[in-house]
């Protein structure tokens, strides 16, 4: 029994150095960015409750679009991924164009709604249930913060076709060297642009925006740069800007394929605001207490995260090229890899979960409830670990349909009334209603497991736009 374990889920020393040569470069990636976006969440937590507040508010709805730009991207990347496995560069190419087109739509449709509607979208996150801080106050910082932060939306979703099609053909050291020319940049403007340094004036929210916004000019710039100035290795960008042209039957199979994934992305964000705002009506405390938690959080998840996106890629490829066994090993072995990492990463989080809200300029009450919340989120960690995985399996195999029931239609049908309810008409405490819906994760992992083990998932989606 022993033996046929370790022959389904442990993975050969090869196996496990192909994995971590595409997932640590993405790891330290991200883990460079969620570090410096934590210091930069400490510079403005010492500004004031307020000011922290505001701009978490913001950044929610930022997260909001730039996971409206991942989805925009991530339809046509089911298909890129499987045409470099195959060799394919004008298909890849193909779908170069449509993300690019995609992106850049998302982009405008942010501007103006950002543009038109900032009170009213920062206002849903203010109430006056809570015993600290001032919400006018918050929301003037707010509205601060997001009018710079939108000049810095073109430049993110340029930046992230680009990325996302040179992962496709995985080459992911780029994308961490521009990552972390961009977020050097970011925390070294951070510092003197929130606090003021010689010459440059003290200028708070808006100089932690403006410093954000420069890094991203410069990200994009780097992979623009490297991407057209190496061709050989990124040979669908050759004639990318000729044409406008996509073929139709590919087009068709995009759509088909990826215009469930991108509707998943933006409503599963957008559900996920949502969750957050149920839980704001208790009070400003529970924002910064979130803000606090929630920063931390995305520093330790990281790790699943980027090995459920290695999957798109170790997988995709491998249905790409026809090789249907070979992928559904592949992709045991890095589920059992990703659940496992992340149990290790979650004991981690639990012991050092509580030293982090001791380093904000905040009250005692929201350090408190931040660690409270720490500790849950590191609970559930390798839950959502395998939930994560499970999503990117079926991604891979372009089962877009599952995988928006399976993610946005979940957490809007469960998980938000299920918030809702709890947050708005039980007497429950916050901490609570926050364990409770984090642990809806369970029914999740439950879902997964069966759908992946269905195996659905096990095609070659590429020669069907042929």
């Amino acid at each position: 029994m022993l033996q046929n374990f370790k022959k389904k889920f442990i993975g050969d020393k090869e196996f496990y150095q192909y994995v971590l040569l595409l997932a640590v470069p993405m790891i330290i990636q991200n883990a460079i960015t969620s570090f410096v976006s934590f210091l930069d969440n400490i510079m403005v937590g010492q500004i004031g409750t307020e000011q922290m507040s505001g701009v978490a508010i913001v950044n929610q709805l930022m997260f909001v679009f730039n996971i409206c730009i991942f989805g925009g991207v991530s339809g046509a990347g089911i298909f890129g991924t499987q045409f470099f496995g195959k060799g394919d560069y004008e298909g890849q190419k193909y779908t170069f164009r449509f993300k690019l087109y995609a992106c850049l739509i998302i982009a405008g449709i942010a501007l103006l709604l950002f543009g038109f509607a900032d009170t009213q979208l920062i206002s849903l996150y203010l109430s006056d249930n809570g015993s600290v801080g001032n919400i006018d106050l918050a929301l003037t910082y707010g509205k601060q913060y997001l009018a710079i932060m939108m000049i810095g939306l073109i430049p993110f979703a340029i930046s992230q076709t680009y990325i996302n099609t040179i992962r496709e053909t995985g080459q992911t050291l780029i994308p961490m060297i521009a990552s972390l020319a961009a977020v050097f940049t970011n925390l070294v403007l951070d510092y003197a642009f929130i606090f003021g340094i010689g010459p440059i004036p003290a200028m708070g929210v808006q100089g932690a925006a403006a410093a954000t916004v420069i890094a991203r000019f410069i990200e994009c710039f780097i992979v623009i740069i490297w991407t057209h100035t190496h061709t050989d290795k990124n040979k669908y960008i050759v004639g990318a800007y000729r044409s406008f042209h996509i073929p139709a039957p590919i087009l068709k199979s995009i759509f088909k394929k990826g215009a469930p994934l991108m509707l998943n992305e933006m409503l599963w964000a957008s559900g996920m605001a949502v969750i957050a705002q149920c839980y704001a009506v208790r009070g400003l405390e529970v924002v910064a207490a979130q803000n606090i938690s929630s920063t931390i959080t995305n520093l330790f998840n990281i790790v699943y995260i980027q090995l459920g996106g290695c999957i798109s890629i170790v997988v995709g490829q491998l249905l790409g090229a026809g090789k249907i066994e070979e992928a559904k090993d592949a992709d045991n072995k890095m589920i059992f890899f990703s659940v496992s990492c992340c149990a290790g990463v979650s004991v981690l989080m639990v012991l050092l979960g509580g030293l982090f809200p001791s380093i904000y300029n905040t009250e005692a009450s929201i350090k408190a409830l931040a660690e409270t919340f720490i500790i849950i989120s590191a609970l559930v960690m390798p839950l959502c670990a395998f939930s994560h995985c499970a999503y990117f399996t079926l991604r891979s195999g372009g089962k877009t349909i599952v995988t928006f029931l399976f993610d946005s239609v979940y957490t809007w049908v469960l998980i938000i009334p299920f918030a809702f309810v709890l947050s708005r008409y039980t007497a429950l405490s916050i901490t609570l209603v926050f364990f409770l819906v984090q642990f809806t994760e369970i029914i999740k992992v439950i879902l997964g497991f069966f759908m992946v083990r269905s195996g659905v998932w096990l095609q070659n989606i590429v020669d069907e736009t042929q």
